[in-house]
């Protein structure tokens, strides 16, 4: 059984440093993508504050489709450049949305939803696997702290993804 250890007097970028350990123990030896991306998606939902939505959208090939996630039900396909996760997949580049009513073209899955942040997932061949995608019912709740943060998270997650193949 793993127990999820959050040390709430660490500073954010020491609170994501213990994640990344966390998620290396849970990611460690096991083949299975979608058990590592399920529980690569409840570790952080559940270890950090104010989310009301973590989860994976994958590259099928042609667009994003929901994968293993912990929130509310939420739109099921996505096409590369529409909203926040198809734009960070387009670009291949992390998207940090303060507020995301002022995002054009913002795809609302969920109204309770006011801040996102989208890190681009790619392998080691530069093709696209899919995005990691976090919302908060806060407006502003992603800083450049949590961009580093979720990138370091990301390529934990990703090392994983490299040792399964």
């Amino acid at each position: 059984m793993f127990e999820i250890q959050t040390n709430t007097a660490a500073s954010k970028p020491e609170l994501y440093q213990d994640l990344c350990e966390q998620a290396r123990g849970i990611l460690a030896g096991e083949p299975n993508v979608i058990a590592n991306a399920a529980n690569f998606a409840a570790l952080v939902y559940h270890s950090l504050p104010d989310f009301n939505w973590a989860g994976f959208y994958l590259y099928d090939g042609t667009e994003l489709v929901v994968g293993p996630f912990q929130g509310k039900p939420a739109c099921i396909r996505i096409a590369l450049g529409r909203g926040v996760c198809g734009t960070a997949a387009e670009s291949r580049q992390t998207q940090l949305v303060r507020d995301v009513h002022e995002f054009e073209g913002h795809i609302a899955c969920d109204a309770a939803s006011n801040s996102e942040i989208v890190v681009p997932l790619v392998n080691a061949d530069g093709s696209l696997f899919g995005v990691w995608d976090v919302d908060s019912p806060s407006v502003g709740r992603f800083d450049d702290e949590d961009r580093a943060g979720m990138e370091a998270l990301c390529a934990v997650f990703m090392e994983a993804v490299k040792a399964s193949h």
